[in-house]
């Protein structure tokens, strides 16, 4: 089935996250970061940072936080069995710090197909403020969705 270019503009649910130490030192050991700036406040403080800073990939992450993270593909009639996670961009503007309230306000900005809708792509936009309004970061992923009933 394909996915209804309607929703194109579409605004997601936002998610909240007060960013946790345990969490900032779980997520950089999960993906082999060695810098102690990443796990030690006192190596982070030692090196100027206020708090622990956020990983650079950790702002994906935000979103898996909701209770059901995937509901809005489901939302779209898309099945996640035919799901692929085809580009994930981000834009820094500031750093993000351990006990910084984020804020995820997701949308999404294009659906389109190729190979006659074999390949469908939904992208979505995700600015990242913490609770003051402050712009963190600009996301962008696009999801890959295989439809293959149809032919190529």
């Amino acid at each position: 089935m394909a996915v209804d270019t309607s929703a194109i503009g579409t605004e997601l649910s936002a998610t909240r996250l007060v960013v946790d130490e345990g969490r900032l030192r779980f997520f950089a050991k999960s993906i082999g970061e060695c810098n102690p700036i990443f796990t030690d406040r006192q190596a982070a403080e030692a090196a100027g940072y206020p708090a622990l800073p956020v990983p650079p990939t950790f702002l994906f992450a935000i979103e898996l936080d909701r209770p059901d993270p995937f509901d809005w593909v489901a939302d779209l009639g898309i099945d996640l069995r035919h799901v692929l996670h085809g580009e994930q961009r981000f834009g820094y503007r500031t750093q993000a710090y351990a006990g910084d309230e984020l804020i995820a306000r997701p949308r999404i900005v294009d659906v389109y197909a190729k190979k006659g809708g074999a390949l469908e792509f939904v992208v979505k936009e995700t600015s990242v403020v913490r609770a003051d309004g402050e712009l963190v970061a600009d996301l962008k992923s696009v999801l890959v969705v295989r439809h293959p009933e149809v032919g190529q």
